[in-house]
């Protein structure tokens, strides 16, 4: 007989909530425009918090109970390299870190991982698992709906207190473990903007302004994206209702508005777009805006698999001769082989990289110790040059709307480059192709000056990565305090003390080791890449570097923050 327990009381109870949180509708603008800007956003990803877990339970039961047969017990702060889901007690320590540590360090947040949303007729049972509820992984605690409800209000409650409530906006993903036919979204409605509650509540995808003005987030809902949705159809060209279809329509909208506007744009989600997830026309049309696009979109961020790495979109991606070597590329064992050999083949071509072609993707491992151990990341980005450093006054700033102009005055006169002539005319016209978008993109331009692609105005700089640290985890109790800390930098050492005065670091100095609080410091543990920003030719020298044979040591320290010690995927 399958077991229920009495646990939404107690869950309720443990976290002193006993409803939804209250409906304040966030604008584009943030309610608190004094707030200082900080030039830092925080990414978390993958929480899943699990009401059943329970302390010194077997392993082999996802930490729901003892099993005879199993010795290997679940810990109090969690169960690092296991499949146990986050104990609540993990879930509130990180929050509280967050607030006392990082909250007032930050612009805003992207949550690539938690959801809920309603929308008809998709059939979820098909999906895998996902994001702020626990996986559905124990025949004997088959998860609810009520449960589902409650654990996503009590996710949406922690983040209103940390972070809405003080102004800071939280932009969050629907994530393949949050969602449940004919669910109410009104409980992630206080995220929501105004003017994106209709496409919110249509399809759970929106679009967000952190900076009115300047700089803004979509959320997609990747879910219509990925292929083990069986419930949607594929994003093909001549099918203009599928949900895919119908969601890329929205953001090529919202794209061109923020290129009419020189805004620029994260773009956020919780499955990473690949040819091994999304449905192949899905990808191709992922990836040919990303590319189209290239002048206004800053990165792209996502979670779900749970392992620290990057990758880039690529136009070769596009191409029809380029079918069979994609498709088979990514069937190749674990991703740190796939990256690699992505790497490699760039290694080969790196006199004749194209940086028009390429974009970047960047998958942050997760918050739930399962399978590896818990994580954010907090990214910097430029903001130097602005005189007005209060959020509300940023859009009127001088050197803003200079720039702007600057950026809309060079666009005009770029040269389309691009666009579908690396497909063969006849091979578009046969059945195979000929509903493929691949043979349906237009021609674009390419800005080499864009904050993606050189350093200035809203570049990203760098992240710092902060990890779950307590010898024996299993051994923990309710006596001890667990503590994030740094895991690495992507940054230079020389960049953790500007020498203005007035430009704060890149990461607070409380944050950073002892060793690295005072400057003088020219190398460490901590900082293997020294990156000077984290624009597209960056990343792709990285990518180099890593896809040379003789970088044994940097591939070394590449995997070892992949897997932290675990198994390989």
């Amino acid at each position: 007989m399958k077991k229920r327990i009495p646990w939404l009381v107690g869950l309720l109870c443990g976290w002193h909530v006993l409803a939804a949180p209250p409906q304040v509708v966030l604008n584009a603008a943030p309610s608190r425009p004094d707030r200082k800007l900080h030039g830092r956003f925080l990414h978390i990803t993958d929480i899943h918090p699990d009401p059943y877990y329970a302390t010194g339970s077997s392993q082999s039961s996802q930490c729901h109970r003892t099993e005879p047969d199993d010795e290997r017990r679940a810990g109090y702060y969690g169960t690092p390299f296991s499949e146990c889901d986050s104990p609540l007690a993990l879930t509130n320590f990180t929050f509280d870190f967050l607030e006392d540590r990082w909250s007032s360090e930050i612009d805003f947040v992207i949550c690539t991982h938690a959801l809920l949303a309603s929308f008809p007729a998709l059939n979820w049972s098909t999906v895998g698992t996902g994001d702020n509820a626990r996986h559905d992984e124990d025949d004997e605690i088959p998860r609810a709906l009520d449960e589902i409800f409650a654990l996503n209000r009590i996710v949406a409650k922690k983040m209103e207190d940390v972070f809405l409530r003080k102004g800071i906006p939280v932009v969050p993903s629907l994530g393949n473990n949050d969602v449940w036919q004919y669910l109410n979204p009104s409980i992630w409605d206080a995220f929501i903007p105004a003017g994106s509650k209709s496409s919110f509540r249509e399809g759970a995808y929106y679009a967000v302004e952190v900076i009115p003005d300047a700089l803004a987030a979509i959320s997609l809902n990747t879910m219509y994206f990925y292929h083990n949705n069986k419930a949607v159809r594929g994003c093909l060209a001549g099918d203009a209702s599928d949900p895919g279809s119908l969601q890329f329509e929205w953001l090529e909208e919202q794209l061109e508005m923020f290129r009419a506007r020189q805004m620029q744009v994260w773009v956020t989600g919780h499955v990473p777009p690949s040819v091994g997830h999304f449905f192949p026309e899905c990808y191709y049309r992922y990836t040919e805006l990303s590319l189209r696009y290239q002048d206004i979109i800053l990165g792209s961020l996502f979670g779900h698999l749970n392992v620290d790495h990057f990758y880039f979109v690529e136009a070769a991606d596009l191409k029809i001769s380029q079918e069979g070597t994609l498709l088979s590329h990514n069937s190749e064992g674990t991703i740190f082989k796939t990256v690699m050999a992505d790497f490699e083949a760039l290694v080969n071509t790196s006199g004749h990289l194209n940086y028009d072609d390429y974009g970047v993707v960047n998958v942050s491992p997760a918050l739930v110790p399962n399978p590896y151990l818990p994580t954010f990341r907090v990214f910097s980005y430029n903001i130097s040059g602005l005189r007005s450093l209060t959020v509300g006054a940023v859009g009127e700033d001088e050197y803003l709307q200079m720039t702007k102009m600057d950026r809309a005055s060079r666009w005009k006169r770029l040269p389309y480059r691009h666009g579908n002539d690396g497909n063969d005319a006849r091979q578009c016209m046969s059945a195979t192709y000929r509903d493929s978008w691949r043979c349906k993109f237009h021609a674009w331009r390419s800005d080499s000056h864009a904050p993606s692609r050189q350093n200035s105005l809203w570049s990203p700089l760098g992240y710092a990565q902060m990890k779950y640290y307590m010898p024996r985890l299993e051994d923990y109790d309710s006596r001890h305090k667990p503590k994030f800390k740094l895991e690495y930098l992507t940054f230079p050492v020389s960049s953790l003390h500007p020498k203005d005065k007035l430009t704060e670091p890149p990461v607070p100095l409380r944050n950073l080791p002892k060793s690295l609080r005072k400057p003088g410091v020219k190398k460490s543990k901590f900082a293997p890449y020294e990156l000077e920003d984290l624009t597209i030719p960056s990343w792709l020298d990285l990518a180099c570097k890593l896809g040379k044979s003789g970088e044994t040591k940097l591939r070394k320290r590449f995997k070892k923050y992949m897997y932290m010690g675990g198994e390989e995927i």
